[in-house]
Order: C-alpha cells, then sequence, then structure tokens
C-alpha cells in the first residue's frame, strides 16, 4: 500500500508560540492511524495544518504526493480530505438533512449521494426522526453522528477525526467507533484519527504516534504500541503487574 499523506518537519505557530515542532508522520493507504497526547499536545493543530484551516510555518505535506501545505480548506476538501473537528461544530440552525448534505457539496453525483445518505442513515437510525429538524435540538451523541455522517458524505480518501468519543457515554463511544471501523474496512475510507481515549482508539489502528507538547515522542506498530509498558501505563491506565493479565488492549479490530 502507498502513503495516502506525509507530513515532512511540520511546525505550526499561534501567534509566537509554536504548537508542533518537527512533526513527521505518515498514513497509509487503507488504514487507521491515531495520534495520542494529553490537551495541549498539538493534536488538533495537527489536523487543522493539514486541512488548511492552520497554515504551517515550515515543512512539507504531500496528500497523494501532491503539496498540499498552505492551501485553502476548500481546496484540500476537493482533493479529497474531509475534516470532522472537535465539538462535532454541527450548523445549528440547518436541518440534520441539510448539514449531512453540507457534506456532499462538492459532488455531482447525485444517485451516488442519495445512496450514500441512505448508507449514513442506516447507520445512524436515530437521525431518521430528525432529518427536518435543526441540528441545535440534537444529543451530543447525535450531534458527533452528524459530524461523522457529514465527513463521509464528502466521500473522501482521507478523513480526519478529531476527538470522536469527546464527551459521549460509553455505549455511545462503542457506537461511533463501529461505524468508523465500517466506514473504514467496508468503504476503505483512510483515516487520520486523534484521541486521548486510547483504549477505544489504539486497539482499532494499525499505527500510532504518541505526541508531547507538540513533538512526536513515541511511534508505532498498534501491537508495538500496545505492547510498551509506558502506553499500557499512561495511555490504557493499567500499571505494573495488572498489564500482563489485562486483555482490554487485545480487542484490535473486533468491529471490522
Amino acid at each position: 500500500m502507498s502513503d495516502v499523506l506525509t507530513l515532512s518537519n511540520v511546525e505550526t505557530m499561534y501567534g509566537r508560540v509554536m504548537a508542533i515542532r518537527g512533526v513527521s508522520l505518515k498514513v497509509t493507504e487503507g488504514s487507521i492511524v491515531t495520534i495520542m497526547g494529553s490537551n495541549g499536545a498539538g493534536k488538533t493543530t495537527i489536523l487543522k495544518t493539514i486541512s488548511g484551516a492552520l497554515d504551517p510555518f515550515k515543512g512539507r505535506i504531500a496528500f497523494e504526493r501532491a503539496e498540499i501545505a498552505g492551501l485553502d480548506p476548500d481546496v484540500v476538501a476537493r482533493r479529497g480530505i474531509a475534516h470532522s473537528p472537535e465539538g462535532r461544530e454541527v450548523f445549528p440552525l440547518l436541518s440534520v438533512r441539510d448539514n449531512l448534505m453540507m457534506g456532499a457539496y462538492t459532488r455531482r453525483d447525485r444517485d451516488e449521494v442519495a445512496r450514500d445518505m441512505e448508507k449514513v442513515l442506516g447507520w445512524f437510525p436515530v437521525l431518521r426522526d430528525f432529518l427536518e429538524k435543526s441540528a441545535i435540538y440534537l444529543s451530543g451523541g447525535q450531534q458527533q453522528m452528524v459530524a461523522l455522517g457529514r465527513a463521509f458524505m464528502q466521500r473522501p480518501r482521507l478523513m480526519l477525526l478529531d476527538e470522536p468519543s469527546l464527551g459521549l457515554s460509553p455505549r455511545l463511544i462503542q457506537e461511533i467507533f463501529a461505524i468508523i471501523c465500517r466506514m473504514n474496512g467496508d468503504e476503505g475510507v483512510t483515516m487520520l484519527l486523534v484521541e486521548q481515549n486510547a483504549n477505544v482508539a489504539l486497539p482499532v489502528s494499525d499505527f500510532g504516534y504518541v505526541l508531547e507538547t507538540g513533538r512526536i515522542v513515541m511511534e508505532g506498530p498498534r501491537d508495538v504500541l500496545l505492547a510498551s509498558d509506558d502506553i499500557r501505563e499512561f495511555y490504557l491506565g493499567i500499571k505494573g503487574e495488572a498489564a500482563r493479565g489485562d486483555r482490554r488492549w487485545k480487542v484490535k479490530k473486533t468491529w471490522r
């Protein structure tokens, strides 16, 4: 498989503050790659830099071998990158249907758009009851479903997901990640996932990066990271000998 996305020594500033420092990473076609780290580590900054919401101070960003660093967000979206942002950012006064259709605004294949709409509603059947209602009336979990569905409606070749589990109940987190795995496994959408909840993100990923104060301090395939004592203690909450008998991290991609 080829690399869909490559970042090489990327640095991005917030004013005079260096938010990410010399970040290099890659995302292979068909994979789920997770970036882990605490609040303020720079995870969201990486996604915003890729999608064009922020311009990098230096470095190279290649999507399907073409340079995209510094392009406007609408241009990046038309190239095939969808961004599901932290906090969902649905359009509160638009209907759920219109929110979902906003993801397809660059598409002209109306029949395929209609089929994809049905696919999204099949994944999230609760949204059928709200299709003509304003998104402001949705719960946080339902808004996250809309945000994911909106990103899928773009039919991207790469999807950027920022904290999809934020503020959700354990049951809804399981449901959301089940659909993330179906989008990846059944629909072939490559994904770069930012998450603090490593217990759900890392087991379904193919590769992971750990970010601290804007720098990547650890990287590796899922199984290598899951075998790391540091990862198990600081990100999975498993300490000492308890880690030897714990089996939560062996879930892997059981939702595909």
